[in-house]
């Protein structure tokens, strides 16, 4: 049999790490299925706490994507992590924030808050892009043929510079989204309630990403964006002006993250200077898991982290008793990025893809 065969050339072959592996799989599989055996045995909560926790999951989950797509597209390109990248969403938060509180000054924001939230959309991907475009002219073209960690480390200090140009401009204190009408207020059916702005986040990040497909799928500049991605001296020779297609890369990602810093502010209403760094570590992290260099990797492993954040706790701690089982959602998330790392090196959807470019 087909099975038996392989279990006798894996069992002949198998190294002292891969006994270690297949040991670390057994201990892990068995410790998360005793805690959610255990939380079935003695249940916590009801059916409106999990949707609660589930719709939570589905909007974080989707602001991770789509910080995730910004990385995953230049790394597509130019096989380089850009991280400044969460730094750059930051500043579209700081850019959505200003441009609501100065529509609510002028009295706008409340008789009008499709226009006003049309303005913070409009403004936030302005600003998040131009500071991409700016990063990739100064960070990132000037190491672009070596092969040495200066464009790392470039990267790294350009996202010191974004941070403490935050705090220097709008302060160290955190800065609060003003309240929106029609955004604000819960939604109520089947049984079940969730925030509006629940819906509105993940309503508007899955158009976002349908636009971001269509504009990489349908259109003359994104079948560029492909060809570059696969070889940028073929490219080249075909008439394609690399330059361009990558500073476009950077704005569109830059645009991505500027819009999600807009959907973080409404969901969590605080931002400050320093998120940057959490949300971009958090985003990079959904781009790995996924299989970073692919778009549909980058939405997969977004939501993916924001469920086991969201459902993990919930799902197994509780079990297990652990005192404050929410204090451990993070944990929990880069706990399963390393699992996943280590038994599926190129991601959720890595290996599949490359496989059939191949």
């Amino acid at each position: 049999m087909p099975q038996a065969g392989f279990l006798q050339d894996w069992l002949r072959r198998a190294t002292a790490v891969d006994w270690f592996l297949l040991a670390l799989r057994i201990v892990v599989l068995a410790v998360v299925g005793t805690g959610f055996v255990a939380g079935l045995l003695h249940p916590r909560y009801g059916r409106e706490e999990w949707f609660s926790f589930l719709a939570f999951g589905l909007t974080i989950g989707a602001i991770y994507a789509l910080i995730a797509l910004g990385y995953t597209m230049v790394y597509g390109i130019l096989r380089m992590v850009n991280f400044a990248h969460g730094d750059v969403f930051m500043f579209g938060a700081y850019a959505a924030c200003f441009s609501l509180i100065a529509c609510n000054r002028a009295g706008i924001l409340n008789a009008y808050p499709v226009i006003s939230f049309t303005i913070a959309v409009i403004v936030c991907i302005a600003v998040s892009a131009g500071i991409a475009i700016l990063g990739e002219r100064i960070a990132y073209r000037p190491f672009r043929r070596g092969r040495s960690l200066a464009p790392l480390i470039s990267t790294l200090g350009l996202s010191f510079v974004l941070e403490y140009s935050a705090r220097g401009m709008f302060g160290a204190q955190n800065k609060s989204f003003p309240t929106m009408p029609g955004i604000d207020g819960i939604v109520a059916f089947a049984g079940f309630s969730v925030p509006r702005v629940q819906l509105v986040v993940v309503a508007a990040a899955v158009l976002t990403m349908i636009v971001l497909t269509l504009i990489v799928m349908r259109t003359r500049i994104g079948t560029a964006m492909r060809a570059v991605a696969e070889d940028k001296d073929a490219a080249t020779l075909m008439g394609i002006n690399v330059d361009r297609v990558i500073v476009f890369t950077f704005a569109l990602g830059g645009a991505l993250a500027g819009i999600a810093g807009l959907l973080y502010g409404l969901v969590f209403k605080q931002i400050s200077f320093f998120m940057g760094f959490f949300l971009g570590v958090k985003g990079f992290g959904a781009a790995v898991l996924g299989g970073i260099g692919n778009i549909p990797g980058a939405m997969l492993g977004g939501y993916a982290l924001g469920l086991v954040e969201s459902l993990g706790p919930a799902a197994f701690l509780e079990g297990l008793g652990v005192t404050a089982p929410y204090q451990l959602r993070d944990a929990i998330a880069y706990t399963m990025l390393v699992m996943v790392l280590i038994f599926r090196p190129r991601g959720l959807l890595g290996e599949r893809l490359s496989t059939a470019r191949a």
